[in-house]
């Protein structure tokens, strides 16, 4: 693969992502700043993650916000693949959109997919899916969701309720289409071929449209739910997407949770964080003391200020500050990485306080099957 080449598939993200190009290939729109005005004007806050663009393309995002300003309600969706722990690149959907239910004061379903993780991973048996959809269950859980409010659905668990509309949606989804979006060959297993029908399931699961904030790796998904939507008399459903999460090894790819040594879970201690990141964070620093002192750093193919970018330091004007100290030789990458470690262990060490107590919520959290 040349430089300038990259992949994005729901199952396989490599290279260093163009995201200009990638919208035109989706077919996305970019976020606009009269979108980001209209967001502002109703929610009263300039949401740093759309602020800097780690929310960067949608679909029909406008027909929402101009839906509730007429009085019309919606419903957020967002979920997850449980094919090992929660690292923090999962995250970011997850906190944008407890946001946006706080600010829209809507419904939210969390669609957890082990039946998924099961067909495309086949190191993974079905009950390990399944143990780690409880134990992500815990991860979104601390971070603060109103379960009055927010429902998980685990796949295996709730098809009695995703099943009968899972088949209204599969009715309409040719495999010609499938196999083009997906790439399927003919040694693609079938439940691999009918899952998208249970992705598309919690988009109808009210009778009221829905914003979807995801990562955009997943949004083939939604282009074939948008395409047969109206056909089982239903809204397409919108999306709002954000970049890819590198992994600490990056600049190009996301973190994955299979890859070790290239990913923070938000079960690892502090000294584990603070190994990982010394080790293995990529760096845009110069060889030696001396040439970073006389030329500086680039923080913007540095990893560690990419996760203070994108997650872990809100504050504009502190996050300009170490920009312009790193790039000006000032802050060396290893007092880099400690900004960083700090960051990543202050929020874990409440983090992991919050998904311990959540362990007595979930039941609450529990979609009951009607």
């Amino acid at each position: 693969m040349s430089a300038d080449e990259f992949i994005v598939t729901p199952w396989h993200v490599e290279g260093d992502i163009d995201y200009d190009k990638l919208i035109k290939k989706f077919g996305t729109e970019k976020i606009s700043s009269e979108l980001l005005d209209k967001i502002k004007n109703i929610t009263n806050e300039d949401h740093f993650m759309l602020r800097r663009g780690i929310f960067f393309s949608h679909r029909e995002m406008n027909r929402i916000i101009e839906d509730h300003q007429k009085g019309k309600g919606f419903f957020l969706y967002t979920g997850r693949g449980p094919s090992g722990h929660t690292h923090i690149g999962h995250l970011v959907p997850w906190v944008f959109a407890k946001w946006l239910q706080e600010k829209f004061d809507v419904n939210l379903y969390f669609q957890l997919t082990d039946d998924e993780k099961f067909y495309s991973k086949s190191n993974l048996t079905l009950e390990e899916t399944n143990k780690f959809a409880y134990e992500n269950a815990l991860d979104f859980i601390a971070l603060g969701f109103n379960p009055e409010k927010t429902k998980i659905i685990i796949n295996t668990k709730n098809i009695q309720t995703l099943y009968p509309i899972a088949a209204q949606v599969a009715k309409k989804i040719n495999f010609s289409n499938t196999k083009a979006t997906f790439g399927f060959t003919n040694e693609t297993n079938i439940g691999m071929i009918f899952y998208t029908s249970l992705q598309s399931a919690p988009c109808f699961i009210e009778d009221k449209p829905v914003l979807i904030p995801l990562g955009v790796d997943q949004d083939p998904h939604f282009r074939l739910t948008r395409d047969i939507a109206q056909k089982i008399g239903k809204q397409k459903p919108a999306l709002i997407h954000n970049i890819m999460i590198p992994a600490l090894t990056g600049p190009g790819g996301k973190m994955s949770a299979s890859e070790e040594k290239g990913t923070i879970y938000t079960t690892d201690s502090p000294d584990v964080v603070k190994k990982k990141i010394n080790k293995f964070a990529f760096s845009g620093g110069q060889p030696d003391i001396e040439q970073h002192r006389k030329l500086g750093g680039n923080p913007d193919i540095d990893v560690s200020y990419q996760y203070l970018r994108i997650f872990f330091e809100p504050d504009d004007e502190k996050l300009k500050k170490i920009y312009d100290d790193y790039k000006s030789g000032k802050l060396l990458s290893g007092e880099l990485k400690s900004i960083l470690i700090e960051k990543i262990n202050e929020f874990l060490k409440t983090h992991q306080e919050k998904r311990e107590k959540a362990k007595q919520q979930i039941e609450q959290f529990l979609l009951q099957n009607k």
